[in-house]
């Protein structure tokens, strides 16, 4: 029988094996701790002036991550830092417009709410600090390894629970049962927690040359497609296509395209939109219906909020901020203040005649619903300023990713390039909400980006 002539220490080097190192010993115990729903934690409350926020495990994650990869920067240099240069530069800019926007938010209406929404800009900062982070734990490229197991076995759970809720086990955040699905997460992080764990299998299973091993691969695809089908989320499926899309093309650039995994990865893709499409069948059907109707003229009003009539409306909505305050928006989450939706309400019930009053926001603390789209959220809280800051984020990390997988090929540029598109499409229908498992893939993937392990950052220039 013919045995392998690679030893031990290079399968180890090759990524068959993970390195147990504090940085990703530490990766691997936060990923569950951040991806739960806050209801699972324990925390504490803290008093900041007239708000309050809530301290939970998931936060002394991200400061564990944190703060062991400062001891890595001090120990061995902080020179993996280097690579990612302008997306820190960005990320940062980005944060100052964000804090700027407060005390603008402030200085605008008297009835701001500035201390509750500057503890929403810290704790979504806070989260932010995880993608400088990761340049400086992941120094090698098997030091990815141990975090990606951790991330496909917590997948791996979550889709249990999903198909136990899809079957009616009443356990965790059960809905409806034969219905999408929220497993311990909630229905979009549940997606986010599932879209990533599968394009990670996908990147072991299509890529050739990484060796990120069976579990990922195998059980990353498995778990993530079902995942993400349960958790039938439409804008995961946006995303995925965009990340699927730019895989496809970095390795046409490489030169290594294999027609026969191009053919697998599409099936996949065509299977898992197909199944999110079909367990949103009635809400599809619902929008249709809404589409097609002159929503200029009456319609016979709905009695029940519809998913995705509603976000149109609360989009719309969010544009009419946005064209009144074109140049600096409303404040960071100033979209949700009665002050600037308020004027706008009548054209709203104008313009959609047939949605059921509750589709509408008002001044009831439950009906703030904010805009659920980050992107003209963007737009009506910060202006075109942010708003270009927020896209020039992105748009640095997929242009830093993109070029180091065409060049080099590293897990990390494929996987950053895979979750950076991912929550592009994430966050057409969600808020700038701080603490939640998708800031989570978001920043974590922005900071996958920015990260070339050791072994590759020889041959490229910082």
């Amino acid at each position: 029988m013919a045995t392998s002539s690679v030893s031990i220490d290079e399968r180890t080097e090759q990524g068959f094996a993970p390195a147990v190192t504090p940085g990703s010993l530490v990766l691997a115990v936060a990923i569950p701790l951040l991806f739960l729903h806050v209801h699972y934690q324990p925390g504490f409350d803290v008093h900041v002036g007239s708000a309050t926020a809530t301290a939970y495990l998931s936060d002394f994650a991200v400061l564990a991550v944190v703060l062991v990869a400062l001891w890595s920067g001090i120990r061995d240099g902080f020179a993996p830092l280097a690579r990612g240069r302008w997306l820190w530069l960005a990320i940062g800019l980005f944060f100052v417009w964000a804090f700027f926007e407060v005390g603008y938010g402030r200085a605008r209406t008297s009835g701001y709410p500035w201390t509750t929404h500057g503890v929403s800009a810290a704790k979504f900062a806070e989260y932010a600090l995880l993608a400088p982070a990761l340049p400086l734990l992941i120094r090698r490229a098997r030091d990815l390894v141990l975090p990606l197991w951790s991330l496909v076995l917590w997948c791996t759970f979550a889709t249990l629970v999903g198909v136990l809720q899809f079957f009616d086990v009443r356990i965790f955040l059960w809905a409806l049962a034969w219905n999408r699905e929220a497993s311990f997460l909630g229905d979009s992080d549940f997606a986010a927690l599932a879209g990533a764990t599968l394009l990670a299998g996908i990147v072991a299973l299509a890529v050739p040359g990484l060796r990120l091993g069976r579990l990922v691969a195998i059980a990353g695809t498995v778990s993530g497609a079902i995942g993400v089908v349960l958790a039938g989320s439409l804008a995961s499926i946006l995303g995925l296509f965009l990340a699927l899309v730019a895989y496809a093309i970095v390795l046409v650039v490489r030169g290594d395209v294999s027609p026969a995994r191009l053919a697998a990865v599409g099936a996949i893709g065509l299977v898992v939109a197909a199944g999110a499409a079909a367990i949103r069948g009635n809400d599809l059907r619902s929008f249709g219906r809404f589409l097609g109707a002159d929503v200029g003229q009456h319609q016979t009003q709905q009695r029940h909020v519809q998913t995705y009539a509603h976000h149109t409306l609360l989009a719309w909505l969010g544009f009419q901020i946005w064209k009144g305050h074109p140049l600096l928006g409303v404040g960071w989450r100033g979209d949700e203040d009665p002050v600037n939706f308020v004027p706008y309400l009548a054209a709203a019930h104008r313009r959609f005649p047939g949605e059921s009053p509750l589709s509408f926001p008002s001044s009831a603390p439950d009906r703030r619903y904010g805009i659920q789209n980050i992107w003209i959220e963007a737009l009506a809280d910060l202006g075109v300023v942010g708003f270009a800051l927020w896209l020039g984020t992105f748009a640095v990390a997929v242009w830093l990713s993109a070029t180091t997988a065409v060049r080099l090929g590293p897990a990390t540029a494929f996987i950053g390039l895979g979750w950076t598109l991912l929550v592009v499409g994430l966050f057409l229908a969600q808020d700038f909400v701080a603490g939640i498992p998708l800031d989570a893939v978001t920043w974590l993937g922005l900071g996958l980006a920015g990260t070339l392990p050791a072994a590759k950052a020889a041959s490229v220039p910082a």
